[in-house]
């Protein structure tokens, strides 16, 4: 890539995840302390992202594919939830503010395949090329939970004005992306719009065993999101987001290591190192404590790199390859669909319901024998995919 093309495609992806960053990690928190949610609202609000990318991602990737430009869908469609998000900051009751949500995030869950298409399109080589773009993702989380942590507003409506600007920027910018246009000048049949030619990757089994431990992960994976904020809130933490964008911090490290780590070790190990990685840290957050025992929460956080590079940033770039050019977006949509989409739905539904059954009567949560829950489950995973995934490839194909 040249440089200009490299440097609009990092604007792009710092703005996407400044956008998602400013209120993922802290909407259980606001909706704890200022809509007086219970654990269970909580956990529905958090599906609604998973509904969304149920919904949407495969189906506008499809439209991206052989329709239109995916960076002009992009921008309208960062515009349009710019729109729902001023609706949703004027929302009081957890009950309506789950609609709002479920709405802003069918807006929102499509960018994210979109975006990994966009630069993946410009790029020859995904698995050298890719981490580079992909980390300033990375480093925007850490800048917006950092703003959010020292001026404290991770319980206000702030962190959602903070999105809705950012999604007014990225949606006006979008438009001066490089030109993404459909790759399939074909008319689109049956098939093709029931998304048929990306499900033929299916075929592979060693893609269908990948796709299977990435909806079973992201069950696991959403615990973490949805509650790690309020359990190291409630063990006596202060500057909560903050300590957590440390986690963002070792992404980084690991995203620059991705492209060495994947030639040495292959796709296989790849996946396997990250899905331990999830044990381990679950455990640790079982175990952990704000005294003596608080290294633990943070080696828990520091995890976060190989946890989420090892297997979904690997995931991606293994998903990539396995597309052929005419259905590149419609394969991101396709993984997205299954970890973000299925994979987190179940696992947000789930944290609501454990959370509550290790809810005491006056409110106090037993967050270690929550946490055992998903790392048992992780445990599963490992087990399946380190028998059943049987693809090793250490060098992808050439991208058209």
């Amino acid at each position: 890539m040249s440089f200009p093309v490299r440097l609009q495609l990092s604007i792009m992806m710092f703005l996407q995840f400044f956008i998602w960053g400013a209120w993922y990690g802290q909407m259980s928190k606001y909706m704890f302390t200022q809509l007086n949610a219970t654990g269970v609202q909580v956990g529905n609000a958090y599906s609604a992202f998973s509904i969304a990318m149920i919904i949407s991602p495969f189906f506008v990737g499809m439209i991206a594919d052989r329709y239109f430009s995916a960076q002009k869908v992009m921008g309208v469609l960062n515009l349009i939830g710019a729109g729902i998000l001023y609706l949703l900051i004027q929302q009081k009751d957890a009950g309506s503010f789950f609609w709002y949500i479920l709405a802003y995030c069918i807006t929102f869950a499509p960018t994210l395949a979109l975006g990994t298409s966009i630069a993946m399109k410009q790029m020859r080589s995904p698995e050298r090329e890719f981490p580079s773009i992909r980390v300033l993702g990375t480093i925007s989380w850490i800048v917006v939970t950092n703003i959010v942590g020292f001026y404290a507003f991770g319980d206000q409506v702030t962190i959602f004005w903070v999105s809705m600007i950012t999604s007014l920027v990225l949606g006006i910018y979008s438009f001066f992306l490089p030109d993404t246009p459909p790759t399939s000048k074909e008319g689109a049949g049956a098939a093709q719009v029931l998304g048929l030619d990306a499900l033929g990757m299916f075929k592979d089994r060693s893609f269908t065993v990948f796709f299977i431990s990435s909806i079973l992960i992201c069950i696991p994976l959403s615990f973490y999101y949805a509650m790690a904020n309020p359990a190291l809130t409630d063990a006596g933490w202060t500057n909560v987001e903050n300590k957590m964008s440390l986690g963002q911090a070792s992404e980084v490290f690991f995203m620059l290591l991705l492209p060495l780590a994947y030639s040495r070790y292959g796709v296989k190990w790849m996946l396997m190192f990250g899905l331990i990685a999830w044990i381990v840290r679950f455990m640790f957050f079982s175990y952990g404590d704000a005294g003596s025992g608080q290294w633990m929460f943070y080696l828990a956080i520091l995890l976060h790199g190989i946890c989420f590079d090892f297997f979904f940033v690997t995931g991606q770039i293994y998903t990539d390859q396995k597309a052929g050019p005419a259905i590149k977006s419609a394969a991101q949509g396709l993984i997205t669909l299954a970890t973000y989409g299925v994979g987190m739905g179940i696992g947000s539904w789930l944290s609501g319901i454990v959370t509550g059954m290790y809810t005491a009567a006056d409110g106090t949560k037993d967050w270690s024998g929550i946490w055992m829950v998903p790392a048992g489950l992780a445990v599963a995973v490992l087990i399946i995919f380190a028998l059943l995934f049987r693809d090793n490839t250490r060098k992808t194909a050439a991208v058209a």
